[in-house]
């Protein structure tokens, strides 16, 4: 007997990596030598405190009870301080600050707390899927605003202006980018504040990368009024080597914190305690983890520009974040080239296409793979050349 699924499924299709990632075990099972050099899943461990705390949160008593909504005060009282700490961002823990299970959830709870069906959003292209793939399981529209190489990957804000913005309610925005690397800076931050404040939108910034391989972090919420238009997301995946544990924050105005939290507390029952109290270990590291992270990934960086250039390919070396993105000479299909270099060299790399139309022809590389795999990549690469 088959039951029909919601029609919202017809609306999005598999998340690519969930796909191609069978492909690869597949081929790993056969016996296929193959280096993965497309996924932003930090290899390194996180700082020893961290491991320390939710080993000796384990076996305190109530460890192992449901836990608040908004988490641990101390948790929410860590993370103000880190912001004010690195962002020179001030929080209230009280009601500011919504920890969540991965940043990526919560691009789903304030779709459902601000999107009705038929509102529009704008996405930019390229950009992170799960935008577009939550946009349309909630009923809202993606519009697509573009991004591109000879704007330094920013928004075009005069030319989007001059499009009918009057059912759009939310824009993604993404700095440090994924998957271009461009940075961002204050003055792109005021315009995408007074844009927001100009066509009512609520601007949600996703800030994962900020402090990979970049000397100046910043907070769209350091911009002044931004908390009036602005929610900000971030996580300790990538900064802490933390990606499986699942932490995240979303930060701004107790109004938009509230409305969010009406979502999650009817999604969850609240994060492992031993989770919280390593996350806010982490919190607290000092600037030496970062110079130490950053000097790892470097080295790392060098090597993929090498490879990149083996394979003919251009690239910003200002670029920041945990990828390199890289420009195919003109003419070559990008998901047509990985697959040959998979099959051929047992190399898996990101096609640009999954990020947008305005990928096409471009390649991803990730950082988090080893010197002496991204070596051995370039060795089979020189030999088959």
């Amino acid at each position: 007997m088959s039951i029909q699924t919601a029609k919202r499924l017809e609306t999005v299709e598999e998340y690519y990596f969930s796909k191609k990632l069978r492909e690869v075990r597949n081929l790993v099972a056969s016996g296929k030598p193959v280096l993965n050099m497309a996924i932003g899943s930090p290899d390194l461990d996180p700082p020893v405190e961290v491991v320390k705390a939710i080993q000796e949160a384990v076996v305190v008593d109530g460890a192992h009870k449901y836990q608040s909504y908004q988490g641990l005060p101390e948790l929410r009282n860590a993370i103000a301080d880190f912001y004010k700490d690195k962002y020179k961002v001030t929080l209230n823990p009280d009601n500011e600050i919504l920890p969540l299970m991965g940043s990526k959830e919560g691009i789903m709870h304030i779709s459902l707390a601000y999107l009705n069906p038929g509102d529009e959003v704008l996405v930019p292209n390229p950009g992170y899927p799960t935008y577009t793939s939550v946009t349309n399981l909630v009923g809202a529209k993606p519009i697509f605003y573009d991004l591109i190489e000879k704007n330094g990957w920013e928004p075009d804000f005069h030319s989007l202006s001059k499009t009918d913005l009057s059912k759009v309610k939310i824009m993604w925005v993404n700095y440090p980018n994924m998957p271009t690397g461009a940075s961002g800076d204050v003055k792109l931050f005021k315009k995408m504040i007074d844009f927001a404040k100009k066509h009512s939108i609520l601007l949600v910034k996703d800030n994962p990368y900020s402090f990979i391989l970049n000397d100046s972090p910043l907070s769209i919420l350091s911009i002044d009024g931004a908390k009036e238009v602005a929610l900000e997301l971030n996580s300790l995946s990538k900064t802490f080597n933390m990606a499986g544990w699942r932490v995240g924050m979303v930060s701004g105005s107790a109004d938009k914190i509230e409305a969010i939290l009406k979502v999650k507390s009817n999604m969850d029952s609240g994060m492992f305690q031993g989770i919280q109290r390593g996350a806010i270990a982490a919190l607290k590291v000092s600037n030496g983890w970062y110079d130490k992270m950053n000097t790892i990934y470097k080295e790392r960086r060098e090597l993929i520009w090498q490879l990149a250039t083996l394979l003919g390919c251009v690239y910003d070396k200002t670029a920041k974040g945990m990828f390199v993105w890289a420009k195919l000479p003109d003419g070559i299909n990008a998901i047509e080239f990985i697959d040959t270099i998979l099959y051929q060299n047992d190399i898996f790399i990101a096609p640009g296409d999954i990020f947008g139309s305005n990928g096409k022809g471009y390649i991803r590389f990730s950082l988090c793979v080893t010197k002496e795999n991204i070596k051995e990549a370039i060795q089979r690469l020189q030999v088959k050349a």
